[in-house]
């Protein structure tokens, strides 16, 4: 038999009538949950996390103080999103349109962001728009993500590149030698093997 676990919820907080929050989330100070929001079960918002409008969070989520989680995106099972990160919408950003007038929803594009399960962002990780951020991928700490990052993919910098992979575990996964067989990697703290595309040369990083 399941046992029903308790929702908490914050009094500073300010979460919509028709936002869905699972059995055991706990929202914390001064966050907001927007209408139409699904937030999973087990996850923990921190102090001051904004979810926009219709931001869809899985089960057993974290998102730590500050995080900023704008319409269209999408935050799967288990991932981690540490303080003062922020998911976009929007590519070309502009508060009036051409004619000089307030821009409306009608004058923009929505640009989606999907993290997939598992993955993790460092603090002050920016996303971009139109990207997924795969399975168990990790952002550093102030990446910007221009780009699509791979499952089990860390990406570092500004604008972020693919320097490495990281095992469900978190720690960095080791290629292993033999010979042409550059696909093959092991993580020496669990000793998983993963079979993943080869890393980028040096000089293939553009």
């Amino acid at each position: 038999m399941t046992k029903n676990l308790m929702t908490r919820i914050h009094p500073t907080a300010e979460v919509s009538g028709s936002a869905q929050i699972g059995d055991g989330t706990q929202i914390w100070h001064h966050s907001q949950i927007r209408e139409g929001a699904t937030v999973g079960r087990e996850c923990i918002l921190g102090k001051g996390v904004y979810v926009d409008f219709g931001v869809q969070i899985g089960d057993r989520c974290k998102l730590q103080n500050g995080v900023f989680a704008y319409h269209g995106a999408t935050i799967e099972d288990g991932v981690f999103i540490g303080p003062g990160a922020i998911l976009t919408n929007d590519r070309c950003p502009r508060a009036i349109n051409p004619r000089g007038s307030l821009q409306t929803d009608a004058d923009w594009q929505l640009g989606k962001i999907t993290v997939k399960r598992g993955a993790s962002l460092g603090a002050g990780t920016i996303v971009l728009p139109d990207l997924i951020i795969g399975q168990f991928a990790m952002t550093g700490a102030g990446a910007v993500v221009t780009r699509s990052v791979p499952d089990h993919g860390l990406v570092i910098g500004n604008p972020a590149r693919l320097v490495a992979y990281v095992c469900r575990c978190g720690r960095r996964l080791n290629p292993v030698d033999s010979g042409q067989d550059q696909d093959h990697f092991v993580c020496t703290h669990c000793h998983e093997n993963f079979r993943l595309n080869p890393l980028p040369q040096q000089g293939d990083i553009d």
